[in-house]
């Protein structure tokens, strides 16, 4: 079959590696009916060491179950289903609080950027979706697509900061993540929303999907600018969605006292200032992370089934296999939002 392979910073290829098969009693393979190049796959993009054994990359899709192991009982041949981004047995202690990507016999998936890919642990993995084959509208497949991983870390981001009605929000990072964190603000019902970004198509969406306001500049004149937008007092919650260290220096620069910033950009600096000067002198709460997205797909599922929202809009550009490299190179250049990947175009 067909999959994606990274072998060093900027060099992604397409090439042929032995079908998905079944290796432990508790996997299933999965048909890729979509997946998606995330914008975590720009880390390694930009800074992998070459080598001669190649990644395999990817970890959103969504399929058709094509093979169970012998330990599979809630999932079956045929079912259409989202594949999270983390795998878990979904009946352990971190499970049941909430914290998936903890689980005890957790992994991450890797490979979805392919024709096939197995799921470990896929009872407690898997998602079917009612209702839904291969061949449902395809505005319907992006939205489906989302629910693996960006848009509920946009949600994630929101619940974390405890987003409500009556709150101010500045969300920091007009990618694909930051946009769902918007839209996520948006039905959890906060009154501002104040989208920091400065790609216009990006941001004329993030108003599309809830942002009462929008601040192109970075830096000291960008909180300058968030805080005039409140009134001198800085916002409630910041959702921080890049994960570089002026993204989190914009946060706590934005912050009102007594705030918090909710950081699910995976962060790309060692360490973090705690101090006096941007989170202890402003009785500031930190949270965030990895999000347990298996945790919120049910829920979430209706909501896109009845078309209340649509977070599947994040994908402007749609590739087969074999154009999956030149979307790396396209969302590099920010000429892409988010690729989507269809192996069978």
């Amino acid at each position: 079959m067909k999959a994606t392979l990274m072998f060093g910073a900027g060099d992604v290829r397409v090439v042929d590696v032995p079908d998905a098969s079944i290796g432990s009693p508790t996997d299933a393979v999965v048909r890729v009916v979509r997946a998606c190049i995330c914008g975590s796959d720009l880390h390694p993009f930009h800074t992998m060491p070459a080598g001669d054994r190649g990644r395999p990359m990817g970890h959103e899709a969504i399929g058709v179950v094509e093979e169970i192991g012998s330990d599979v009982s809630h999932i079956a041949k045929g079912d259409f289903v989202i594949v999270p981004f983390a795998l878990e047995d979904n009946t352990c202690v971190f499970c049941s609080e909430g914290v998936h990507t903890s689980c005890v016999h957790g992994s991450y998936l890797s490979g979805g950027q392919a024709e096939a890919v197995r799921v470990s642990q896929a009872d407690g993995s898997l998602v079917k979706v009612p209702g839904v084959d291969e061949h449902a509208d395809n505005d319907l497949l992006a939205s489906l697509l989302t629910l693996s991983d960006v848009y509920l870390t946009g949600w994630h981001a929101a619940l974390k900061g405890g987003v409500e009605p009556g709150k101010i929000v500045t969300v920091i990072g007009d990618g694909a993540v930051g946009l769902s964190a918007v839209l996520a603000a948006r039905q959890m019902g906060a009154q501002q929303i104040i989208l920091m970004g400065r790609h216009q198509t990006r941001t004329d969406l993030g108003r599309e999907w809830g942002a009462t306001d929008v601040v192109a500049d970075r830096g000291p004149d960008g909180v300058s600018q968030v805080m005039a937008l409140t009134a001198g007092e800085g916002s409630h919650i910041v959702l921080e969605a890049v994960g570089h260290m002026p993204a989190y220096e914009q946060a706590y620069g934005v912050v009102r006292p007594g705030g918090v910033i909710s950081r699910v950009g995976v962060p790309q600096y060692e360490s973090a200032p705690v101090g006096v000067g941007s989170l202890f002198g402003k009785n500031i709460t930190l949270t965030g992370g990895v999000a347990p997205v298996r945790g919120y797909i049910e829920a979430a599922l209706p909501d896109v089934l009845e078309g209340r929202i649509a977070p599947g809009k994040v994908f402007d550009v749609a590739v087969g296999l074999d154009g999956v490299p030149a979307g790396y190179a396209a969302m590099d250049a920010r000429e892409s939002l988010k690729v989507m990947v269809d192996p069978s175009l």
